[in-house]
């Protein structure tokens, strides 16, 4: 059974930073492309970053530049540093596979004040 624990999460001020982890059991990030979704209250989740099992990373265009995926394969855990942050970015994060997730973790929440 797949699983991913995410955590990290927190309260902070507008320009603050975060970093998120996510560890998984049953999944191992170097074999397919791992992502780090969002969803925020009345919104779909997105996808906002992914990396593929060659390393190459992708972001949507309201994290790019701030936002950054990497992964720690002895680990096996992905990770996801969040700078700059701005209140739209609050939501609660959650890591799976990209594009094909299988069911969900818990999430971890991140609050952005202004």
């Amino acid at each position: 059974q797949v699983q991913f624990v995410e955590s990290g999460g927190g309260l902070v001020q507008a320009g603050g930073s975060l970093r998120l982890s996510c560890a998984a059991s049953g999944f191992t990030f170097s074999d397919d492309a791992t992502g780090w979704y969002r969803q925020a209250p009345g919104k779909q989740r997105e996808l906002v970053a992914s990396i593929s099992s060659g390393r190459i990373t992708n972001y949507a265009d309201s994290v790019k530049g701030r936002f950054t995926i990497s992964g720690d394969n002895a680990k096996n855990t992905v990770y996801l540093q969040m700078n700059s942050l701005k209140p739209e970015d609050t939501a609660i994060y959650y890591c799976n596979r990209a594009w094909r997730p299988f069911g969900w973790g818990q999430g971890t929440q991140v609050t952005v004040s202004s």
